[in-house]
């Protein structure tokens, strides 16, 4: 496209003529003009100009371009007469200033992505984007592949900036410490653990600073801070003021300034109009209340401002052509990869494609369950017959993914090439032969990146057996959406929104939106807190919307409205935060600077939606909330969780038991009411009643300090009497669910849903900082994962919904049995299973992961479902959670592990290799005793299980040295060991191992498959022995020797190795493959699967020389 043309129709405002003669999209072909959105009393008026595929390009003139805030109220509504748009604002009174909005799904979170440019000329970065909205009118596409290319030109990269900034924000930490004086000055930087804590302390009010400061919330000065670091220097230097930035500015604007809810005449004067912000964020910190010198040189800040000032502080999603845009996603990177140094406690950076999987997978199906119970009307509405699922009955395709549907139409079998078609009928003779083509590259507009036709067919069919199952009426539980892997977040808006939704429907819906309770018990800086806040938000809006848009209110829907009215001023996503974060939301993490980012990244969350009113009483910002009761400190593996377990470490007689359980009831119920008050007074946010909110928030701290108390020296005389009570107490950390979280874990019977990435860290009585409860089923697991699933058991209420992310150790190793049995007792069980070749889930981390969820079996059958072990490439990532495919495997069991199932065929080829062999295992055909017939196995195994029937070449300075990777079996004849070799190197073996295992190593339990040599005729034996025998002459033709110099523990050597390429022998493999498909009797589906299982990876780029 022509850019000289671009900036011209882009002066002459003709967006018509830019994307139909231009970039090739197509005319409007109904009504243009839409019907008029109405915000506080202006009307916008979008019209329609051109559109491809539904996706619509609407124009509108305005006097005032909006803000953040009002971009969001304006889409709420835009996107119910256009789901799928870019939104062009014209500016009214200058020529060619425009704004640009597009809608962009990162992670199913809608990001409203801005653009803005003062005249034609300064559009060179939008003009950048505009060869992805190019297209040829004769191309055929679909709205799929239209939303594909408005996202990928307008996708903030986030990822790349925030590390860029998080580089530069490094040397600062490091650099500001420095400067710190009055924290245990004597120690070392290395040792002053305190000194960077208040680093990282005062970098987090500074950078929650700059953010505010931009919205003008700071005296209406966006550069604020360094304006007055600027201001007291040159005081100074006039001998008009007396300290420095730190003691003499910053700690009033935090203590007198933003921590209190009025302000003198003399404070104006020197501070201007500073909002009370409240939220607990600026109170007296710890450090500050033990170390009452502290002093911070002018420089730090000086260098630190500079760095700051670098870069666009955005409180929303926007796009400059400066390329430095940050947001506060920041925050939560900077915590995990540095401040924290959480990695060497086995905590890992979650991203938010996990978190939302997660997240949208328990608290929706919890929500949909509770309003299925809430009355007699509401089981009828869920009843299989109902009106929930006859809506979804008709709704099509709409809920199936995106990446699902990728290339999908009803006649996608007619339009796929003839040599790939050819391969669909499994039913037919020469299967292998007719889809030999089904391991190329698949093209557009069918493929997903990186895939394979026999991947793309197996998408397309699961596509099209979803969609048969979703007309026939067959998915009849909200359950069935994780089964599935359907759209739950938008079947939820949709319900909400349709035209007939009975107005109980959605005042049930609301009710549970208000009560649920979401716990993250190993918070971190909140990255589930705020998947669970995006998942929420748009329902609570969409929820209100509808109930106040009802002509005949019930009284119940009008007493939630009423509530709502008499709690906002600002403005309703400001409220729909609020509660939200006092509400629904809690955590607990082990250390203290995680809570503190994760409440510095929630009220900036609550700040963005709202824009500075100069007239407007505290600036227009209502007080944030104070939810230093619902985000905690403390060890979630040590304390009480219940009553119960308070009763059962008293050593007295039933009369003394009594008592103080009495006594301990009467506290907790204290505490429990106190709470209530405190967060009613936060809800109804009125000004008067400030000092009762502080008194309440005063004895709330002291009543739980002393509950915290009783049960701590309680707990202490019971499991550690030998150990000084405080050096237990620093070390232990103890956290008592049941006085914390009293009104939840009593009244409520625990939390309704608890989501999370616990620590992964092998435990051991000496080695770790504190001791683990001999209650723990869990122990003998010996990772504190492990600990924490058992734990969330107890605080989770019986019909509460559990989500995690752990090693996939958890469902594969023996030692992590009771773990297992745990998950699946009493509950239905979804696992996920995710390699790390080539690519991994966790940056900077080799883990094999597992997603688990777990939700109240509704029958006396545990349900089982599990996915394959999924592998990928970078560029598949964002597909990979929309595209997963579970299959049942509740009645495959085997003792320490969970199968890893790759698809419906394994059942049938578990079934007939059990049949073939009865109880007989290949391992019971191993010589316990040395003998002449010796092969080898390598431990370790990713593409290939590696099988050797000599030793390799492996030398140390010409020294012949046995390599540790490898392990010996004993055969008891030469026909034998080829037999063995063959079944061992089979694919067959293979997927059957992959299914099973750790997927790491071997262990002895690996070779537990299904064979009775004893069953082979004589054909098939001399068959699989010469074949065995064949592969491994092949094997060492195929092998190279590579010689490499070493350096180990200061000795220098020359090592001499032999490397095998077994994919080279693939076809050999085959062959002994169709022998066993034959002695068990495999269709020829099931043997094509066997042969191409995971051929992709297995096989690689020929070039690449893969072991």
């Amino acid at each position: 496209m022509n850019k000289r043309i671009f900036q011209q129709l882009l002066l002459d405002g003709d967006f018509k003529e830019l994307f139909i003669s231009e970039l090739g999209w197509n005319k409007w072909k109904v009504r243009a003009e839409l019907l008029p959105i109405s915000i506080d009393g202006t009307d916008y008026l979008f019209r329609t100009v051109a559109d491809r595929n539904g996706l619509q390009i609407v124009v509108t003139e305005v006097d005032e371009l909006p803000k953040a805030s009002l971009i969001r109220r304006i889409d709420a509504q835009l996107r119910k007469q256009a789901q799928d748009y870019i939104a062009i604002y014209v500016l009214c009174n200058k020529h060619g200033h425009h704004q640009w909005v597009i809608p962009v799904k990162n992670v199913d979170k809608r990001d409203l992505v801005s653009i803005e440019y003062e005249s034609p000329e300064k559009t060179d970065f939008l003009f950048s984007k505009m060869q992805d909205l190019e297209f040829d009118p004769a191309e055929r596409t679909t709205i799929v592949d239209v939303k594909a290319a408005v996202h990928r030109a307008f996708s903030v990269n986030s990822e790349k900036i925030t590390k860029d900034f998080y580089a530069g924000f490094r040397k600062e930490h490091k650099a500001f410490a420095k400067f710190i004086r009055g924290i245990d000055d004597e120690l070392s930087e290395k040792d002053n653990r305190n000194k960077q804590w208040y680093a990282s302390v005062m970098l987090n009010r500074l950078m929650f600073c700059y953010f505010i400061q931009k919205k003008g919330f700071l005296n209406s000065n966006v550069n604020y801070l360094r304006d007055k670091l600027d201001w007291c220097r040159k005081e100074r230097g006039e001998n008009r003021f007396f300290s420095t930035f730190y003691r003499g500015f910053l700690t009033r604007l935090f203590s007198d300034g933003l921590n209190k809810p009025t302000h003198d005449w003399e404070f104006q004067q020197q501070f201007g109009r500073i909002p009370y912000l409240n939220g607990g964020m600026f109170d007296s910190h710890k450090i500050e209340r033990e170390y009452a010198e502290i002093d911070i040189a002018d420089e730090a800040f000086i260098s630190l401002f500079s760095f700051f000032d670098k870069w666009q502080w955005h409180l929303d999603t926007r796009v400059t052509a400066s390329g430095r845009d940050i947001n506060p996603d920041v925050l939560g990177y900077i915590f995990e990869q540095y401040i924290n140094d959480r990695a060497q406690m086995g905590a890992y950076y979650t991203k938010e494609d996990i978190t939302e999987y997660i997240g949208r997978n328990t608290i929706l199906p919890f929500l949909f369950d509770r309003v299925s119970k809430a009355s007699k009307s509401m089981e009828k509405l869920f009843a299989s017959d109902g009106w929930i699922w006859y809506q979804l009955q008709q709704s099509g395709d709409r809920y199936i993914f995106d990446a699902v549907k990728q290339g999908y139409t009803p006649d996608w079998r007619e339009r796929i090439p003839e040599n790939i078609a050819i391969g669909l009928d499994a039913t037919n003779p020469d299967l292998l032969e007719r889809r030999k083509d089904w391991n190329t590259k698949t093209p557009e507009p069918f493929a997903l990146p990186t895939e394979i036709w026999r991947e793309t067919i197996e998408r397309l069919q699961r596509c099209e057996d979803i969609l048969d199952k979703v007309r026939k009426g067959d998915i009849t539980s909200i359950n069935d959406f994780i089964t599935y892997n359907l759209d739950i977040r938008q079947f939820s808006v949709d319900l909400i929104n349709a035209d007939d939704a009975p107005q109980s429907f959605i005042y049930n819906f609301y009710d549970a939106l208000r009560s649920v309770t979401i716990l993250d018990p190993t918070c971190g800086s909140g990255a589930f807190l705020f998947a669970a806040m995006n998942i929420l938000e748009p329902l609570y809006y969409d929820c209100i919307t509808r109930l106040e848009d009802i002509e005949r209110k019930s009284p119940d829907t009008q007493k939630a409205l009423d509530e709502i009215k008499s709690k906002y001023r600002s403005n309703i996503h400001y409220f729909i935060y609020k509660s939200i974060i006092l509400r629904n939301l809690y955590g607990v993490d082990i250390m203290a600077e995680a809570t503190e980012i994760a409440k510095l990244r929630l009220f900036l969350k609550m700040v963005a939606v709202v824009d500075v009113q100069p007239l407007a009483d505290n600036l227009g910002l209502d007080p944030l909330p104070d939810i230093d009761f619902n985000i905690r400190c403390g060890n979630t593996l040590v304390g009480y969780a219940n009553a119960e377990s308070i009763v059962k470490d008293h050593n007295g007689d039933m009369f003394a038991i009594h008592d103080f359980e009495e006594n301990v009831a009467a506290e907790m119920d204290k505490v429990a009411r106190t709470f209530k008050l405190f967060k009613h007074l936060q809800l109804t946010q009125e000004s008067e009643h400030h000092k009762e909110f502080i008194a309440a928030k005063h004895q709330l701290r002291d009543l739980l300090t002393s509950l915290n108390d009783t049960l701590n020296h309680h707990l202490h005389n019971a499991i550690a009497s030998g150990i000084p009570y405080e050096e237990w107490l620093n070390s232990h950390q103890p956290f008592n669910w049941v006085a914390e979280f009293y009104d939840i874990i009593h009244g409520n019977r625990g939390f309704d849903v608890i989501i999370g990435n616990p620590p992964y860290v092998v435990y051991t009585d000496t080695k770790s900082p504190y001791l683990i409860g001999h209650q723990y089923k869990t122990r003998s697991c010996a990772n504190l994962y492990a600990f924490c699933i058992e734990r969330c058991q107890f605080i989770l209420q019986s019909y509460g919904k559990f989500g995690m992310i752990v090693p996939n150790s958890s469902i594969s190793a023996d030692k992590l049995s009771p773990l297992q049995e745990i998950i699946t007792k009493n509950n239905d069980l979804w696992v996920s299973n995710y390699s790390w070749r080539p690519s991994k889930l966790f940056e900077g981390a080799d883990m094999l992961l597992a997603i688990l969820i777990t939700s109240p079996s509704l029958d006396t059958t545990n349900h089982i479902f599990a996915t394959k072990y999924n592998k990928w490439q970078n560029e598949y990532r964002s597909y990979l959670f929309k595209t997963l495919e579970f299959n049942n495997i509740t009645a495959i069991k085997r003792n320490g592990t969970i199968a890893k199932l790759p698809n419906d065929l394994m059942i049938g080829i578990l079934k007939k290799m059990q049949d073939k062999a009865g109880c007989n295992f290949l391992n019971q055909y191993f010589n316990p005793e040395e003998t002449d017939w010796k092969l080898f196995y390598f431990r370790a195994v990713q593409y290939w299980f590696k099988v050797l029937d000599r030793e390799p070449l492996y030398n140390e300075d010409g020294k012949h040295c046995v390599t540790s990777e490898m392990k010996p079996i004993y055969a008891s004849s030469n026909e034998q060991k080829n037999v063995i070799i063959a079944f061992l190197s089979s694919s067959l073996f293979f997927v059957n191992y992959i299914t099973w295992s750790s997927c790491q190593v071997v262990n002895s339990r690996d070779f537990e498959f299904f064979a009775n040599l004893a069953n082979l005729d004589n054909l098939e034996s001399v068959q699989l022995s010469c074949l065995g025998e064949t592969l491994q002459e092949d094997y060492q033709n195929n092998s190279h020797i590579k010689t490499r110099n070493y350096s180990k523990k200061g000795r220098q050597f020359t090592m001499e190795k032999q490397h095998f390429f077994i994919k080279y022998s693939k076809p050999i493999i085959d062959e002994i493959d169709m022998v066993l498909a034959k002695h068990y009797g495999f269709t020829d589906a099931e043997l094509d699967f066997i042969i191409n299982y995971d051929i992709k990876y297995r096989m690689g780029d020929e070039l690449n020389n893969e072991e």
